[in-house]
């Protein structure tokens, strides 16, 4: 799984393996630099700010609805436009955002309405650089190899997931919450000028057939997922599947600390162990999509990661509970490795030329929208009927995802 393997380029592209490494050089360290500062904004706006827990839940809501709004206009700029300076704008805004929280810090300047739109603009820059590379890899990798590559990315993922938030929480404890800030900002900085130093032409854009169907531009990626009949399963599974485990995670918090009496150690050993699951997950990826095919790879991955979350609430407060958890949440996380390398090589390869960008930005702005209703209607849940009760309630509901993935039109 060498990324200098020859091959990996489209032919009349150009076979520079050393570009390919300084592209995934630019992702793994911006990972890097997220993995370190998981958490850093909402943790600087409790400790520094004294918010309270409205406001922290606001936090997160207001960035994901304001970004993804934000975005929703810039799809089709994205779409037109060549990509590699999109991504490298999309790391200086992040960059320059998340460096002006520590500055405005030191200079007491620092508000709550600030962290709020940098939380924002974060989001935008997300949306924006994952919709581009989303293109400008399929514009340059050969298809054979893109079930490989994503596989990479995925493992640099995971990777950055599992050590990340440890070190970051190091570094908080010994420097404060904006030193990883700062951390995670240099990162952007790094990725962005990774991607300065690629030396292969890009591909030119397409062109849009009439430049005056402004709002027919921007719902182009919605409207192209709801006539593919795959990708509209796909969807429909992902905006599920994804709401219910990141409304499960506040809910696993509450059980843990509060239920059933776990100290913050425990808690954070149980949340960093599994993540070691998705990088074997995603190394396994490319052999096992070579072996069984891309499209039964997704749908008994998209079975598998399903299964574990209803073990989560059934754990009782003890060393045989909290192996409990940490085995559900390692045997998800190894699915879910598996599953999201085929599936993103999936939906590069069946979206049509010309809609990747707006495609994968769809799918982000409406994550982002999903989420944090999912959230909010797990906080209400627990709330009334209690945390493993909701839990429960969230299992069922990853049951019920299973129906929507693409099973009559698997073929």
């Amino acid at each position: 799984m060498s990324i200098d393997r020859p091959g990996w380029v489209k032919s009349g592209v150009g076979h520079d393996a050393g570009d390919l490494r300084r592209l995934w050089a630019a992702y793994a360290v911006s990972q890097a630099g997220s993995g370190i500062g998981a958490g850093a904004l909402p943790l600087a706006a409790i400790l520094v700010l004294h918010v309270s827990d409205f406001q922290v839940s606001m936090l997160v809501a207001i960035a994901g609805i304001a970004g993804a709004a934000a975005i929703v206009p810039l799809g089709p700029w994205v779409e037109f436009h060549r990509k590699r300076p999109v991504m490298i704008g999309a790391d200086l805004l992040r960059f320059a955002a998340l460096l002006s929280i520590p500055v405005a810090a030191l200079a007491g300047g620092l508000t709550y309405g600030q962290v709020c739109v940098v939380a924002a603009v974060q989001t935008v820059g997300t949306i924006l650089s994952s919709a581009a590379s989303a293109s400008y890899v399929r514009s340059v990798v050969d298809p054979d190899r893109l079930a490989v590559i994503n596989a990479r990315w995925e493992t640099t993922m995971w990777t950055a997931s599992t050590g990340g938030p440890p070190l970051g929480g190091l570094l908080i404890s010994a420097y404060g919450a904006f030193t990883v800030i700062a951390v995670d900002a240099i990162s952007f900085l790094l990725s962005a000028v990774s991607l300065h130093r690629i030396r292969r032409p890009e591909p030119a854009p397409p062109i849009p057939a009439d430049r005056r169907r402004r709002l027919a531009e921007m719902t182009a990626g919605w409207r192209h997922i709801a006539a593919h009949p795959v990708l509209r399963s796909l969807f429909v599974n992902a905006m599920w599947f994804g709401g219910c485990i990141i409304a499960s995670t506040p809910l696993i918090t509450i059980l843990m600390l509060r239920d059933l009496g776990f100290t913050p150690a425990q808690y954070g050993f149980a949340l960093g162990v599994p993540c070691a699951a998705g990088v074997v997950g995603s190394l396994l990826a490319p052999r096992i999509i070579a072996r069984a095919g891309l499209m039964p790879t997704i749908l008994v991955a998209g079975v598998a990661r399903c299964l574990w979350l209803g073990v989560i609430p059934l754990a009782p407060a003890s060393a045989t509970g909290l192996a409990m958890i940490i085995g559900s949440d390692t045997a998800l996380l190894l699915c879910a490795g598996v599953f999201n390398p085929a599936f993103t090589t999936y939906r590069m390869k069946v979206t049509a030329d010309g809609y990747l960008a707006r495609v994968t930005a769809a799918w982000g702005v409406s994550s982002k929208i999903v989420q944090p209703l999912m959230i909010a209607a797990g906080g209400v849940a627990a709330a009334t009927l209690g945390a493993r009760t909701a839990l429960l309630a969230l299992a069922g509901l990853l049951l019920v995802s299973i129906a929507f993935l693409p099973w009559k039109r698997s073929g």
